[in-house]
């Protein structure tokens, strides 16, 4: 089994959070806060402002560790480090090469209620992330292991 470190940004502008929507026909269709894998020696901030300027055309900037979740699939294990984090400037865009690599086809600022009907992830962003953010994310949260459904 393989391992893998990642990261990933929880960005809130004008009561809406970027998601990026990954869908590849007859296999999946949903929608997750930017973020992906560390790669060579790079820290997991480097790797959260990379991959959300990858996958979303945003720039961002990582201000605390507020949850962290363990994925698994057949062949990988990840832990993954979820970033609240200060959007600095950029445009939603899915034009890179590494997006389209993950079938990300789309980059939207969704309110809450726009959740329905779309499976979002991390699950946190249909309930607990909303209260942590109304108290300050007092603590970084261990969400547990989640087996992914799409891979």
């Amino acid at each position: 089994m393989k391992h893998r470190i990642a990261a990933g940004a929880l960005v809130v502008h004008e009561d809406r959070i970027p998601l990026v929507r990954h869908h590849k026909a007859d296999a999946y269709d949903f929608w997750v806060a930017p973020g992906g894998g560390a790669e060579g020696d790079e820290d997991l901030q480097a790797t959260l402002r990379r991959e959300v300027e990858e996958e979303s055309g945003l720039v961002v900037e990582p201000e605390r560790i507020v949850y962290i979740e363990e994925l698994l699939t057949p062949d990988t294990r990840e832990c993954k480090v979820w970033f609240h984090a200060r959007l600095i400037s950029g445009e939603l865009s899915t034009s890179t090469r590494e997006a389209a690599r993950e079938y990300i086809i789309d980059a939207q600022f969704l309110a809450r209620t726009e959740f329905e009907g779309k499976i979002v992830f991390p699950p946190v962003l249909n309930n607990v992330f909303w209260a942590d953010l109304e108290t300050g994310f007092r603590e970084p949260r261990y969400l547990g292991v989640r087996k992914m459904e799409f891979y």
